[in-house]
């Protein structure tokens, strides 16, 4: 088969069942991105060589504890807390030039504050003031693959400045720019014609976090692939390559979101 067609169908499929999954019922919803942990725990484990058997009862555990959305709010906190924690190391380790080995305790602290809380963060995003609004995380997917979308289009036909030449050298800061400009238009159709609130700077913010630390996952996840010398995290999805592929921006973008909402919530 045509790569390409491969390529849009592979797509089609991810796409239509996501959003299938997070319309349906928050049950789906939440089997789904349970799911989407245990892949995603299994292709960082193969990408670190970290053994994939206790990583995977620990993120099943974990999931079973923290994913509801009635959970006590200082648990919320130390969850965020600890991904703001390994997002900052995440952060050194991608700008550190050199290719240094991740230690086993390196390997532990990402795989429990990049990959196991964050799919638990993204439970509870969708959250809102009435209960599960299956609205709030599809926005989110929107900005994101609006951002992806126009970062490319707009690199590919202005790009000349190189954002990260070392770790992914299509990306450009025109493109980076480009994308920014676009998710924060796309972000008023959001709130005006799709979540149907007149607050649209809340998710003029979104998008703005959106364009940055969506853009900062996708470096890391290509830092970690550059490690372990190999250009997919997985081959789960033709064309694509692995989950965490696809995933590695809301992984990284959700909690920042997260404390975006609690923020606002408290300001109001």
């Amino acid at each position: 088969m045509n790569e390409t067609l491969t390529r849009a169908l592979s797509g089609a499929v991810y796409i239509l069942l996501l959003l299938s999954c997070i319309l349906f019922s928050e049950t789906t919803f939440l089997w789904l991105f349970g799911l989407f942990m245990a892949i995603g725990v299994l292709e960082f484990c193969k990408l670190v060589k970290l053994h994939f058997i206790i990583p995977l009862i620990l993120a099943i555990v974990g999931f079973s504890i923290f994913y509801k959305s009635n959970f006590k709010p200082v648990y919320d906190s130390i969850l965020t807390f600890c991904c703001f924690f390994v997002s900052v190391k995440l952060l050194f380790f991608l700008f550190y030039k050199k290719e240094k080995k991740i230690s086993s305790l390196e390997k532990w602290i990402y795989l429990i504050g990049y990959i196991i809380i964050p799919f638990i963060i993204i439970t509870k995003i969708p959250i809102g003031v009435k209960g599960y609004n299956p609205k709030i995380l599809i926005g989110i997917f929107v900005l994101i693959w609006t951002n992806d979308t126009f970062a490319y289009v707009v690199g590919k036909s202005f790009g000349k400045h190189k954002l990260f030449e070392r770790i992914s050298p299509k990306k450009t800061i025109e493109g980076f720019f480009g994308g920014l400009l676009f998710s924060v238009g796309m972000s008023f159709l959001i709130a005006i014609h799709y979540i149907e609130t007149s607050n649209v700077n809340i998710w003029i913010g979104i998008a703005i976090l959106v364009s940055i630390f969506a853009t900062l996952g996708d470096l890391i996840q290509s830092k970690f692939k550059r490690i372990a010398g190999v250009k997919d995290s997985g081959k789960i999805m033709p064309g694509h390559g692995g989950l965490l592929d696809r995933l590695d921006s809301i992984i990284y973008v959700a909690p920042y979101i997260f404390l975006y909402y609690q923020i606002l919530k408290y300001v109001s």
